[in-house]
């Protein structure tokens, strides 16, 4: 974590206000209300508005959810948002990526021996995070593998992530109990 406490300060459910409880409802149900919906409970209009969205990145997005937690975990780590990252190295292990395929978000396109989709999606997170722009060649590559619709999930999924990180980073949402580090 960027920072060694948070500056939002999560919720706990004693503190969650109308609003809140109905938010947190689905997270409540399931045991366990990780600390990013515990901060958003500051701001129930905002996390419900965000969470359609961010359902949609997550969970209806055309990517496989390989090629999802890819770019995922790449926009993470160049954001360096370690809650970010340790929270989609579980998803992406959950979907069936190794340690060393997680790695290869760290390591970017120039890992050797990466697939040419993985390498043009490590390419097009990179370009997006420095330029919010794909270059033609990495648009063209990608088209070779990818539907308009999955290329257009790559990019919403980036800037999704991007804003994330962002928020996650600044508000100082600080790793729940078991999350993985920086180590894979």
């Amino acid at each position: 974590m960027r920072l060694d406490k948070p500056r939002i300060p999560p919720l706990e459910a004693e503190q969650w206000d109308d609003a809140a409880k109905d938010l947190m409802k689905p997270f409540a149900g399931r045991g366990r209300v990780l600390n990013i919906f515990k901060t958003l409970a500051n701001h129930p209009d905002l996390a419900r508005r965000w969470m359609v969205f961010a359902n949609h990145i997550l969970g209806k997005s055309k990517l496989a959810p390989r090629e999802r937690e890819l770019i995922i975990l790449r926009i993470g780590y160049l954001c360096q948002a370690g809650y970010e990252w340790g929270q989609h190295v579980i998803i992406a292990r959950d979907a069936g990526m190794s340690d060393e395929e997680i790695r290869t978000a760290k390591t970017g396109p120039e890992t050797p021996g990466l697939s040419e989709l993985d390498r043009l999606l490590l390419s097009a997170t990179d370009e997006l995070h420095a330029d919010a722009h794909v270059s033609d060649a990495t648009w063209q590559g990608l088209s070779q593998h990818l539907n308009t619709q999955q290329m257009m999930d790559v990019v919403f999924t980036v800037g999704q992530y991007n804003l994330v990180s962002m928020a996650l980073n600044s508000f100082g949402v600080q790793a729940d109990e078991g999350l993985p580090g920086w180590d894979v």
